[in-house]
């Protein structure tokens, strides 16, 4: 197949994710792929070095008159770079995945002729991907139904869902057990990096439940470097079985072993509850670009897969009180799995790929 397909992508792992897992899928029916992004993608040509990496300049505006215009140079700057990129690679299909970074290569695929399709991660169309959407060829989106679109043509728009780690696609097959009796295993992430809202109020929350339920916790938790001591140490206070971790490198497995998840709202963590199957207590987080997590979590929370605490809303008793009921009727936690199941996407990477593939004119 002669098809070389152009990704590009914004640095940050909501981005980034779902471009490796579509150019895993891509480079394994023989087609080369390409990466443009900025300098935080750097780490995505170490874990597929067959794709080619391209690095652009791109700002992302900020609320003052001069860091506007300085992310307006920058832009151009990257147009520029990305116009010979893509001159010089002559590639059959263009990707974007969001972030202020692929806004100069798909504006260049377009000014080039080349078909182009935009990903969109989350359940509320993002900054980028609402001000490219009008030009692109296709929209594929994660969710049924995507705040944002306007009046675009809904035949330009596919459900594909949020490809995945081929590690999360694994433990789908591991059945939901629901906490009748013996351990409860409690999982709680929060991004990248972990949260600290989540580092403050767990701890405290479990504390608070009855010691039927206390008894039987087994809680894996992650946690930002500054705030491991304080909560191994609350734990430990409490007699709560706990690991406390920056990063877990066994996520998709300690999730398929969950009990119950508490989480954000990111797309990627989304996706994969649902591809796992999990029920979970979502917290989106407030400062989130125009909100996009708050929007993701009801989406969830809609069809019964999760069950939603904003920030404000989540206290310690709050989220004890929450947790007693749910593990006094276990049956909940077992219809929020089986519904977040049902939402989950495990070919996106897939059905992704073979929208590419059918705009470029190379599909099988």
């Amino acid at each position: 197949m002669s098809a070389l397909i152009v990704l590009a992508a914004g640095g940050t792992g909501g981005h980034m994710f779902p471009a490796e897992a579509l150019a895993g899928e891509l480079v394994g029916r023989g087609v080369k792929v390409a990466l443009v992004t900025d300098k935080r993608g750097q780490a995505f040509g170490n874990r597929l070095p067959s794709v080619a990496l391209h690095r652009i300049r791109a700002g992302r505006p900020g609320t003052g008159i001069a860091s506007k215009l300085v992310a307006v140079c920058e832009i151009a700057l990257g147009l520029f770079a990305a116009r010979r990129i893509l001159r010089a690679l002559a590639p059959t299909a263009a990707v974007g995945f969001g972030g202020y970074p692929s806004i100069p290569t798909m504006m260049a695929a377009t000014r080039l002729g080349v078909p182009t399709v935009i990903h969109e991660q989350n359940a509320r169309l993002g900054r980028a991907n609402r001000w490219l959407a009008p030009r692109m060829k296709r929209i594929a989106t994660s969710f049924a139904q995507v705040d944002g679109l306007g009046r675009i043509d809904r035949t330009r728009i596919v459900e594909t869902g949020n490809p995945v780690r081929p590690a999360v696609a694994a433990e789908r097959a591991m059945p939901y057990v629901p906490p009748v009796a013996g351990p409860i295993n409690l999982f709680i992430i929060g991004g990248s990096q972990g949260a600290h809202i989540l580092s403050a109020v767990v701890p405290s929350a479990l504390a608070l439940l009855p010691a039927e339920f206390k008894d039987r916790l087994s809680v894996a938790q992650q946690a930002r470097p500054e705030d491991i001591d304080a909560v191994r140490g609350a734990y430990g206070a409490n007699h709560i079985h706990a690991e406390v971790a920056t990063f877990f490198a066994d996520a998709p497995a300690r999730m398929a072993r969950a009990h119950l998840v508490i989480a954000r709202a990111g797309a990627s963590s989304v996706a994969e509850l649902c591809v796992i199957g999990r029920p979970v207590i979502l917290v989106p987080y407030r400062h989130a670009a125009d909100d996009h997590q708050t929007t993701n979590a009801e989406a969830l929370g809609a069809v019964g897969a999760a069950w939603v605490m904003s920030e404000q809303t989540f206290t310690a008793s709050a989220l004890a009180q929450r947790l007693a009921n749910l593990f006094a009727r276990p049956e909940l936690l077992a219809a929020a799995a089986a519904s977040a199941q049902r939402q989950g996407r495990p070919d996106a990477a897939q059905r992704l790929a073979d929208l590419v593939l059918e705009i470029a004119g190379d599909a099988p």
